[in-house]
């Protein structure tokens, strides 16, 4: 068996942000998404840990911050990766990267144009990358959509996601 499909010997511990300035807990759609396909694994999100806020990068910055250096594995971020002017999740997320996982973004809007949405995927700008001060936890920064999710989730995340932390976390044994 490949060592990327071994399983920890504990529950991943797991961080929900959504960001948006329309959606709240009953409409968010992406988010619960996410809460619904890592409910199929072995991954905990408590509920303090599912959190929405503004498509605002100091309040996004902010709340991936209070996350860092805790017991938390993975955040996963949905919205706000786009090119609006008001899509800053990016920029949000990207000075905290202690490295980045340029495989996901590449390989996500690969699958996008395959799989979903064909040439619209030149317009994602999902990225993944380890945080925090010795870049033990990933962050991965999905599309708003739920199709986007879905494929994130099933295609890239849940299957790598023992190997990821795993990797992250081994010169610490």
């Amino acid at each position: 068996m490949s060592h990327a499909h071994e399983k920890l010997n504990r529950t991943i511990e797991c961080a929900v942000l959504t960001v948006s300035d329309t959606r709240d807990y009953e409409t968010d759609k992406g988010g619960k998404h996410i809460l619904d396909l890592l409910a199929t694994s072995d991954v905990r999100v408590r509920k303090k840990h599912y959190q929405i806020v503004k498509d605002d990068e100091v309040a996004i910055r902010t709340q991936v911050q209070q996350w860092e250096d805790t017991d938390i594995d993975v955040i996963i971020t949905t919205g706000g990766t786009g090119i609006a002017k008001k899509d800053v999740t990016i920029e949000a997320i990207k000075p905290l990267l202690f490295k980045e996982i340029e495989g996901f973004g590449e390989l996500f809007r690969y699958l996008s144009y395959e799989e979903d949405i064909g040439s619209k995927a030149m317009l994602s700008r999902a990225v993944a990358g380890t945080i925090g001060k010795s870049g033990q936890q990933i962050v991965f920064c999905l599309p708003g959509s739920t199709g986007a999710v879905r494929l994130a989730m099933e295609k890239l995340i849940k299957p790598e996601l023992n190997h990821l932390i795993s990797e992250v976390v081994k010169d610490n044994k």
